[in-house]
C-alpha cells in the first residue's frame, strides 16, 4: 500500500476558502489570479506529495465556476518554435487545445485566448484563425514596450495600452497558460491597466504550487522543483523582503523576487496607491504546505523525483534537447541531496539483468532490458527480442504475474505476432520488425477474445498505473506515448537501441 504524506481534502478546503477570503475581503473588487504550474494532470505534484489528486487545481476552479472567468495565455514564440510539453510529448499549441477540451469536461468554459508577444508569422496566425473558427476568441498582446525598467512607458499606451482588452464580468478572472512563460503576469497587469483606466477597482494575486513557501529552503520538496526547471534556471531562495517587512522566512523563487520591486512599482503606477504587497510571499495565495501530514513520506518522494528529473536530463541532453549548463545543474542537485541514479529502485535491476544476458551469448549482445517495480516491491524485467521490444516483454511479464499466469505460459500466439511483423516489414516497408509495445497491446486484446488467459491478464493493465520502469536504452517516441498512457513512471538510460539517426 502506498504511503499517504498529503491531505487532498484538507488542500481543497482550505485553498477554497482562502482564494474567496482574499476576494471577499476586497468588497466589490476584481481580482485577476495568475494560475501557475499545471492545471490538469499535474503529475510532478502527484509524486512528490503522495496523496495530492492531479487535477486537484482544475477541481478548485469548479468550485469557483460561478464567481470567475479563465482566460488562457500562450506565447507566439513558444508556437512557431513547437515547444514541447515534457510530460506528454505535445507542442504548446496543441496544449492550448487540449486544455480547451478539459475545461470543457469540468463544465468549464474558457472566456478566451491571448496570444502573447504576438509576432507576425504564419505558425501564429494559422492558430489564431484555428481558434476563431472553432468560436473561441483570440486577443493579441505584444511585448511590452520600456519593460522591465521604464514603468511611465510600460504604463501608458504605448506599454499596456497597445494590447486588446478582454471584457470580463465576474470577481475572480483566472489566468493560466500551457506552461511557463507563457505571458501570464503581462496578460494580467495589462487587464488591470485598462480595468483602472475604466474605473474598476482591480487586484493581482498569484497562485503557484512550487516552491512550498513554508517549507524549508532545502526541503527535497522545493529542492525537487528546481530539478524539474533547470532549463529555465529557476533557484529557490529566502525571500529577503518578507524577511525585512515581517521578520518570518519563507522561501520563493529567483524571478519572482527579481521582478518584485518591478511588479511593486508597476502596480503602484496603474492603481494610483501603495501596493498592498510588501514581498512576493504577500502575492501567493497557495495552501499546499499546510496540508502535508507526513514530511518524511513526502520527502522521501521528492528525493525520488530528483532522481527522476536527473534520469530525464541525461536522455533530453543526449536528444539535444537541454543544456550541458542545464545538465550539470541537475547533477549539482543531486549531489547536493546526497542522492545517486542507482537510489531509484528499479535502475539496477534493469542494468544487472541487462549486464547478465550479455554476458550469456553474444546474441544479446545489443539486448535492452526494461524493469518495473510492483507495489510490493518486487521487480518484473523483460527483455528486447526479433518479436517484441523490451517495454512490450517487461508489460507481458507484470501482467502474468498481476494475474498469477505461469512464465511459460504465452498469453499471445506466436502466429499472430507474426503476422503482425509481416504486414510491417513485408506490406508496410518498415526498417525494424519487433513489434512495438501498442502493436503487441492491440494483440493481446484481440487474442483476448478467444483466449481465457489472455483476458485474465488484460484486465490487470489498469493495475500497473502508477508503477516506476526503468529502460536500459532510450524508448522510441511511440513506446513512451503508450506507457505514459498507461500511467507508468518510466525512465531510460541515455543510450540508443540503435545507430540509425532517425528513431521513432
Amino acid at each position: 500500500m502506498k504511503k499517504i504524506g498529503f491531505d487532498n481534502d484538507c488542500y481543497m478546503e482550505q485553498q477554497t476558502k482562502y482564494i474567496l477570503d482574499t476576494i471577499n475581503n476586497h468588497g466589490s473588487g476584481r481580482l485577476y489570479l495568475e494560475f501557475g504550474g499545471k492545471l490538469v494532470n499535474d503529475k510532478h505534484a502527484m509524486r512528490v506529495l503522495p496523496g495530492f489528486d492531479e487535477n486537484a487545481k482544475i477541481k478548485l476552479l469548479q468550485r469557483l465556476k460561478e464567481r470567475a472567468e479563465i482566460v488562457l495565455c500562450v506565447y507566439a514564440g513558444d508556437i512557431t518554435t513547437n515547444k514541447t510539453r515534457q510530460d506528454f510529448g505535445i507542442t504548446y499549441d496543441l496544449e492550448v487545445l487540449r486544455l480547451i477540451d478539459t475545461f470543457r469536461q469540468y463544465n468549464l468554459q474558457i472566456h478566451g485566448v491571448v496570444i502573447t508577444r504576438y509576432e507576425d508569422s504564419p505558425a501564429v496566425n494559422v492558430f489564431i484563425n484555428k481558434l476563431n473558427r472553432r468560436d473561441i476568441k483570440t486577443y493579441k498582446h505584444y511585448f511590452t514596450k520600456g519593460y522591465p525598467t521604464d514603468v511611465d512607458t510600460i504604463v501608458s499606451e504605448e506599454g499596456y495600452g497597445q494590447n486588446a482588452y478582454r471584457e470580463v464580468t465576474k470577481p475572480l478572472v483566472v489566468v493560466t497558460g500551457p506552461g511557463a512563460g507563457s505571458g501570464k503576469l503581462a496578460t494580467c497587469l495589462s487587464q488591470l491597466y485598462f480595468d483602472h483606466k475604466r474605473g474598476i477597482d482591480a487586484r493581482y494575486a498569484k497562485f503557484e504550487t512550487f516552491p512550498v513557501w513554508n517549507l524549508p529552503l532545502r526541503h527535497p520538496v522545493n529542492v525537487a522543483y528546481e530539478a524539474a526547471s533547470v532549463d529555465l534556471r529557476d533557484v529557490i531562495m529566502i525571500d529577503n523582503f518578507h524577511l525585512e517587512a515581517y521578520g518570518k522566512m519563507a522561501v520563493n523563487y529567483n524571478r519572482d523576487l527579481e521582478i518584485f520591486p518591478v511588479l511593486k512599482r508597476i502596480i503602484e503606477k496603474i492603481t494610483g496607491k501603495e501596493s498592498e504587497y510588501k514581498s512576493p510571499t504577500d502575492m501567493g495565495v497557495n495552501r499546499v504546505g499546510f496540508s502535508i501530514i507526513d514530511d518524511e513520506v513526502c520527502r522521501r518522494a521528492a528525493e525520488q523525483e530528483i532522481i527522476r528529473r536527473y534520469i530525464i536530463s541525461e536522455c533530453d541532453y543526449k536528444k539535444g534537447k537541454i543544456s550541458e549548463e542545464a545538465l550539470k545543474r541537475s547533477k549539482l542537485l543531486m549531489d547536493d541531496m546526497s542522492l545517486k541514479v542507482e537510489d531509484r529502485s528499479v535502475v539496477k535491476p534493469a542494468r544487472e539483468y541487462m549486464e547478465y544476458k550479455r554476458s550469456l551469448d553474444q546474441r544479446y549482445e545489443n539486448v535492452v532490458v526494461m524493469a518495473m517495480e510492483l507495489e510490493s516491491g518486487e521487480i518484473i524485467t523483460g527483455r528486447s527480442s526479433r518479436r517484441m521490444v523490451a517495454a512490450a516483454a517487461c508489460v507481458l511479464n507484470v501482467i502474468k504475474k498481476l494475474s498469477n499466469i505461469g512464465d511459460e505460459i504465452p498469453l499471445v500466439s506466436p502466429l499472430i505476432l507474426e503476422s503482425i511483423q509481416k504486414l510491417k516489414t513485408e506490406a508496410l516497408k518498415q526498417d525494424r520488425g519487433s513489434l512495438n509495445l501498442e502493436e503487441v497491446l492491440s494483440a493481446l486484446v484481440i487474442s483476448s477474445h478467444t483466449n481465457p488467459t489472455a483476458e485474465l491478464a488484460r484486465e490487470k493493465l489498469p493495475e500497473i498505473r502508477g508503477l516506476k520502469a526503468h529502460c536500459t536504452a532510450i524508448l522510441s517516441d511511440r513506446d513512451e506515448e503508450t506507457l505514459r498512457a498507461l500511467g507508468i513512471d518510466v525512465t531510460s538510460d541515455p543510450e540508443y537501441v540503435t545507430t540509425n539517426l532517425y528513431y521513432s
